[in-house]
């Protein structure tokens, strides 16, 4: 029985910005676990190198070439996705920019831009497939959250901002779409081994104090985000619903 209750076979996920790092580790342990996976990213390259490494895998893998900040190519590639008879039971909002500047110094286009690929993305595309899941009467939401859902640092306001917001786009989620069957939850990183990070991980002040300041003792790897992924989106956590997963090595735990 608990390894059924992992299953996800006959189901289809949805990965935004999955061609890489933490995406894309998402959506092949998520495949590991039976699922169909849909990648997306703006990198059409990229895009069908990941394919392809997947299919080798024997993956079920469908591409979804889109901007997650553009509304209309949003509402094309769900269309395309109807379309094709595809179903998405599974949506992970992993799609994210991070970007470093004092908020003195922080013209408001970077600040929208932010905002618009971490925050509202999560809100549209959680829209366009909550209407497609209320009438089947099931579904999970998995938005990636942050340590910044919680707490502040210098330099990356809008991320934190962003962040902020998905904890409570979560709780929202949940608000209106418990009722229907629909799991809505997150997922908190902590510093995590990405290319996004990579910069911070050669700066060796930065890498000490993560260090330091991690209980764990070390920076996560993308692929310790997997087991948490994989409850989420599988019958485990039916009755789990609005939460914030924290994958942070203890790094909130702690003063």
């Amino acid at each position: 029985m608990g390894g059924a209750m992992f299953d996800l076979a006959g189901r289809t996920a949805l990965v935004t910005g999955s061609s890489r790092g933490l995406g894309r580790a998402i959506a092949e342990g998520l495949a590991d676990a039976g699922a169909a996976i849909v990648l997306n990213g703006v990198d059409a390259a990229r895009l069908a190198e990941t394919a392809a490494a997947l299919r080798a895998r024997g993956v079920v893998v469908h591409e979804a070439c889109f901007d997650v900040t553009s509304e209309p190519e949003i509402l094309a590639a769900f269309a395309r996705l109807d379309g094709q008879g595809i179903e998405i039971d599974i949506l992970v909002n992993n799609a994210g920019i991070q970007f470093r500047r004092p908020m003195v110094e922080l013209d408001t286009a970077d600040w929208r831009r932010v905002i618009e690929t971490n925050l509202t993305s999560a809100f549209v595309i959680g829209r366009e497939a909550a209407k497609r899941m209320i009438p089947r009467g099931r579904g999970k939401i998995i938005n990636i959250a942050s340590l910044t859902s919680e707490a502040a640092r210098a330099t990356v306001a809008p991320y934190t901002a962003a962040k902020g917001g998905i904890r409570m786009l979560t709780r929202a989620m949940t608000a209106e779409w418990a009722a229907h069957g629909i799991q809505a939850n997150a997922i908190g990183p902590g510093y995590m081994l990405t290319q996004m990070n990579a910069a911070l991980v050669k700066d060796e002040a930065f890498n000490a104090w993560v260090v330091g300041r991690t209980p764990a003792r070390r920076w996560g790897r993308p692929e310790e985000l997997i087991g948490t992924a994989v409850f989420l989106a599988s019958a485990a956590s039916d009755y789990v619903n609005g939460q914030i997963i924290y994958v942070d090595g203890g790094m909130l735990a702690v003063l």
